[in-house]
């Protein structure tokens, strides 16, 4: 799909308007990944793989091969076994 077109995978146009924003950080990119994940119906996934541009120098690149990594595990977080003596 081509970066300057709105698609089923960018209906609001984030993810184009991020790769044509010159110097954008990737704080920025993050910020705009979420609004764009947020937006979508289900499982990003899929999209993201369909949206990888060709240019990995650039910061919006970076951030949705991130969001294709899992997730890091955090453990088990409290519950009625860490609350009992």
């Amino acid at each position: 799909m081509a970066k300057d077109r709105q698609g089923p995978d960018d209906p609001k146009g984030l993810i184009a308007e991020a790769y044509r924003i010159d110097g954008i950080t990737e704080d920025e990119c993050r910020s705009i990944f979420l609004d764009w994940a947020l937006s979508l119906p289900g499982e990003p996934t899929a999209a993201i793989e369909r949206l990888l541009d060709g240019r990995p120098e650039h910061p919006m690149t970076k951030v949705l091969r991130a969001g294709l990594a899992a997730p890091e595990r955090t453990g088990r977080r409290g519950g009625r076994t860490a609350r009992i003596p």
